[in-house]
């Protein structure tokens, strides 16, 4: 059982560190140390099948909640998934299939569980109350709004400037996310700093049918690895919940230096004034960025995966990165014994065309035993197993296929 003293604590925490907007502050202070657990809703559109530590942090926020004995409930977007949300983009999202919805969302959840307790969450899907509106259903949740409001939306009133093309599906999708909170009876609902508008028009919905609003709660959105632009697959720029221990620990440690304060306080549970430290030690120059670097990677990877896989992606970035050493382990590729570079670069899999790895070799990434290849095009003779080395992490041993009688 939790004491009154470190319940006060966790909840300060949750409505301070990694947000952005709480809605209404004071009176969800109250209910979270009520007696009545919430409904904390999320709502997904798995347009998507692979998540983010974008999507991480949030996922954290989640947890905490859970944590203080709320219940979370993840509202699965069937329904708007198959219209889209442009959430800042300056088109309308392309429309999904049933199935490729059905498909995302499986793997969705399996990445969402690797963080949030299942025992303590209920999955809903949308089409449990969306598969029998009628028209007449949504013209009456389309009269309980107006058009006028849903322009006030940044990136629709940026459109309706410039004469871009608003379709009616994306303007009724604040709307069918409002109604999600009046099905599930939310009391909070959780999302990214651009989904504040769409968490508003909730509460605004909500008195409309008669409840309480909900209160609402936003997190930051994730700067990605090139340390400027939101984390995002779209941008290259991400590191994914379910890659691979050794992947995901060496992505951590190529992030730029500035961003280090933003991961360690969103994506961690070290203290502040730990990590104020370590801040201070890296400005002064006691402490080496790297050396932070390492921790952080080290506590994501024992979060998404384990201590033990966590301690064996360090060993290896050391044994790789530091100490210039080879992996004990990598693919073996046979090859004609006279191959161009970037055929070689093809074969094991480190590009899909020779395009592809003419950019890579332009960009310095590709070595043969050590050695920087600068020419795309040259014949290699190849008479004994060689290293072929693509990037930081890539590696590959190749071995010369017998020649034909």
């Amino acid at each position: 059982m939790m004491s009154t003293k470190a319940r006060e604590a966790l909840v300060e925490r949750l409505l301070s560190r990694g947000t952005v907007d709480v809605v209404v502050r004071e009176r969800l202070r109250e209910r979270l140390l009520g007696d009545r657990p919430l409904r904390v809703k999320l709502g997904v559109d798995p347009t998507r099948p692979d998540i983010h530590l974008g999507h991480y942090v949030c996922f954290r926020k989640l947890r905490e909640f859970q944590a203080l004995g709320h219940q979370v409930v993840v509202i699965i977007g069937d329904w708007t998934a198959r219209i889209g949300d442009p959430s800042g983009r300056s088109a309308q999202r392309p429309m999904l299939t049933a199935e490729e919805v059905q498909a995302n969302a499986q793997t969705y959840l399996e990445q969402f569980f690797k963080v949030v307790d299942v025992s303590r969450a209920e999955i809903v899907w949308q089409s449990t109350w969306f598969g029998t509106f009628t028209l007449e259903d949504v013209i009456r949740l389309a009269s309980k709004y107006t058009v006028a409001k849903l322009l006030t939306r940044e990136d629709f009133a940026k459109r309706y400037e410039q004469g871009s093309p608003i379709s009616i599906t994306e303007l009724l999708y604040p709307l069918l996310q409002a109604y999600d909170s009046v099905a599930i009876q939310a009391d909070v609902e959780i999302g990214g700093t651009d989904q504040l508008f769409n968490l508003l028009v909730g509460r605004d919905i909500m008195r409309e049918y008669g409840l309480e609003p909900q209160d609402v709660l936003t997190v930051p959105l994730l700067v990605g690895t090139d340390g400027t632009l939101k984390m995002s697959k779209s941008y290259g720029n991400y590191i994914a919940v379910n890659e691979p221990p050794t992947e995901m620990f060496g992505k951590i440690m190529s992030i730029p230096d500035h961003v280090l304060g933003d991961y360690l306080r969103l994506l961690t549970d070290l203290p502040d004034d730990e990590i104020d430290a370590l801040l201070a030690g890296m400005a002064n120059g006691s402490i080496n960025p790297r050396d932070v670097k390492e921790r952080l990677a080290v506590l994501i990877v024992s979060d998404l995966h384990s201590p033990e896989a966590a301690e064996n992606a360090r060993e290896y970035f050391h044994r790789v990165h530091r100490l210039r050493e080879l992996p004990e382990e990598m693919p073996v590729v046979s090859v004609p014994p006279r191959t161009r570079v970037i055929e070689l670069v093809v074969r094991a899999g480190f590009a899909r065309s020779n395009n592809e790895a003419r950019r890579l070799v332009a960009q310095g990434g590709v070595r043969l035993d050590g050695r920087r290849v600068e020419d795309p095009e040259e014949v290699v003779e190849i008479t004994e197993p060689i290293v072929l080395q693509v990037g930081k992490r890539r590696f590959a041993r190749l071995l010369p296929s017998p020649v034909p009688d």
